[in-house]
């Protein structure tokens, strides 16, 4: 038994003790599906969190084999499966057991009082056939638009949950575009073996023609959401789904299975309240396009924890609406916790943006490992966007081999990779026309980020705000970091680091530009012949700068002629 399963079983074991006495000492024959680590949830919280209510469910259950369900990987069994839901709902809720086997099926609609649990070795595969997901109404990157039906649907619903350590698999092969440049000459050959259809530069695969005509659509209608679902028909493969798709649910659990090979996302709550998320496994393949893991949007009081991703976009992802039509929403993503969660390959390993326009706040991270994604914590916006994202707390996050960086606010988030972004660092450009601040610019503020150990990444931290909207409040502290290049910060205001250890090849080290109110004491530099620290731009002021270091202060500072020396200050 490897790790993974072996601590799967221990917290069974425990999760099923701590059920026995909940059952004697209150005689009820309602079975909440609790786990004994939770208590530690809500340890060190810096917000007052509330505590997320689970589903409970009565004992009544029944096996999709009661109602025609054969796993013999041929099978289409769509109607036993809503068969057994809708069965078990009549009886008031319970749960609708998945054993082991291999399931095909086209969706899967959840109800209310509902728990899907898979058992160990079952393998549910969602279907290929397209016509079994019709176009409805939804949402995708924070704007209402058509998508097609979800192979793990729920809307509206009370009291679920999807348990168990078996797989779900959403056969996104048949959805996704491809971009050669993540090919190998012998997979893209293969690709276009299957078929589909390849754009006129010979460098992006799409599943069917309906896809490319969606795209192109889409680049020229923006989200166009007609009332006339059948007006999409002619994209639908464009339109492809997320894997689990949960609107506005209450008390919702996804515990133990695997989700993988989504379409689009993979998992998605929208609008959800009492949100719990554990011991789940999430992996895309690294190049599929769209391929988030999890993106909670305007979700209230939620947990995610003890959880894995290995995924082709960002990983952890927090949104709330896209532009306008987020702002009008208003519904905030608030009170989260994020615990003891790995992340492999991601655009981002935990990220919030860029569509956060009804705004991110109370939101705890700690105890997370992120492997080689393209960046670590990932905060972006842009104009437009609106909203405000504050109150974050992130702590105890260990990085390696990171490609770009490790910790990345951009509010010049431009739409791309963080590999195709990476001429877009130093921020001298940027800051040309300054527009006046409306209700569409975004804010961040209030971020206090402490205990991060990062060995190997390409620029160690970037702080990059708006000339008309500073980063404010931005507070850092405990930080070993191990880079190619260091600290840059650009508009931002109350920026302050505490003990930071930083080793980078490329100088100088740290490189202030327009910010305000800089303090940055206990610094610990590598040896350079070069200056460590620059600063420039006629906005810099205020800025105080402690370095540890023997020597003297000659040649560690770079001072811009446009920058006040009186309000620059360098300690030894």
């Amino acid at each position: 038994m490897n790790d993974s399963l072996q601590i799967k079983a221990i917290n069974r074991i425990l999760s099923t003790a701590a059920f026995l006495v909940l059952l004697v000492v209150s005689g009820c024959s309602e079975q909440p599906l609790v786990n004994s680590s939770t208590e530690d949830l809500y340890e060190g919280i810096e917000f007052d969190m509330p505590r997320v209510i689970e589903p409970v469910f009565s004992d009544y259950s029944v096996s999709i084999l009661d109602f025609g369900a054969k796993g013999d990987g041929q099978t289409l069994n769509t109607e036993a499966i809503a068969e057994a839901i809708t069965a078990v709902s009549e009886k008031g809720g319970g749960r609708v057991v998945i054993p082991r086997g291999i399931w095909l099926t086209g969706p899967i609609v959840l109800k209310s009082n509902i728990n899907i649990h898979a058992e160990t070795g079952a393998l549910v595969i969602f279907s290929k056939n397209k016509d079994l997901y019709p176009l409805i109404e939804s949402y995708f990157e924070g704007w209402k638009s058509a998508r097609c039906l979800s192979p793990i649907y729920g809307k509206d619903l009370e009291n679920i949950a999807i348990t168990g350590e078996g797989i779900f698999d959403g056969s996104g092969e048949v959805w996704r575009q491809v971009k050669r440049e993540k090919m190998t000459d012998k997979q893209w050959k293969k690709l276009l073996a299957s078929g589909g259809v390849v754009n006129e530069k010979g460098n992006e695969w799409y599943p069917s023609e309906s896809f490319l005509k969606g795209k192109e659509a889409r680049a020229s209608k923006g989200a166009w959401f007609s009332d006339n679902i059948e007006d999409y028909e002619p994209y639908k493969d464009f339109y492809r789904p997320v894997l689990v798709s949960l609107i506005n649910c209450k008390k919702v659990l996804l515990d133990g299975p695997v989700f993988q090979n989504s379409a689009a996302w993979c998992i998605h709550p929208l609008m959800c309240e009492n949100l719990t998320v554990r011991n789940i496994d999430v992996r895309n393949p690294w190049y599929s396009q769209n391929g988030d893991g999890i993106d909670i949007e305007s979700c209230k009081n939620s947990v995610v924890y003890n959880c894995t991703f290995d995924v082709g976009d960002d990983a952890i992802c927090i949104k709330s609406g896209k532009d306008q039509e987020g702002r009008d929403r208003g519904l905030p993503t608030e009170n989260l916790v994020v615990k003891n969660c790995v992340v492999y390959h991601g655009h981002g390993g935990f990220t919030v943006g860029s569509e956060m326009s009804g705004g991110v706040k109370n939101m705890h991270v700690s105890d997370c490992t992120f492997i080689g994604t393209d960046v670590g914590l990932r905060f972006k916006s842009r104009r437009g966007r609106g909203g405000v994202v504050e109150k974050i707390y992130i702590s105890n996050i260990d990085m390696v081999n990171i490609p770009t960086i490790a910790i990345s606010f951009n509010l010049y988030y431009g739409g791309k990779a963080p590999t195709e972004m990476m001429t877009q660092r130093d921020g001298k450009k940027m800051a040309v026309d300054t527009p006046a601040v409306t209700e569409a610019t975004p804010q961040f503020k209030d971020i206090y980020i402490k205990g991060i150990r990062c060995k190997g990444a390409f620029q160690a931290i970037h702080l990059q705000g708006l000339p008309e909207m500073s980063l404010d409040n931005v507070n850092m502290e405990d930080l070993v970091m191990e880079s190619e290049t260091g600290l840059i910060c650009v508009d931002a205001n109350g920026v302050t680091i505490k003990d930071m250890v930083l080793k980078t090849t490329n100088f100088p080290a740290i490189s202030l530009r327009n910010s305000k109110n800089v303090n940055i004491e206990g610094l610990e530099l590598g040896d350079s012949d070069q200056a460590m620290i620059s600063v420039n731009g006629e906005k810099t002021e205020n800025v105080s700068i402690q370095v540890n270091s023997s020597g003297g202060t000659d040649g560690i500072l770079n001072l811009g002629e446009e920058v006040n020396a009186e309000t620059v200050e360098l300690v030894l």
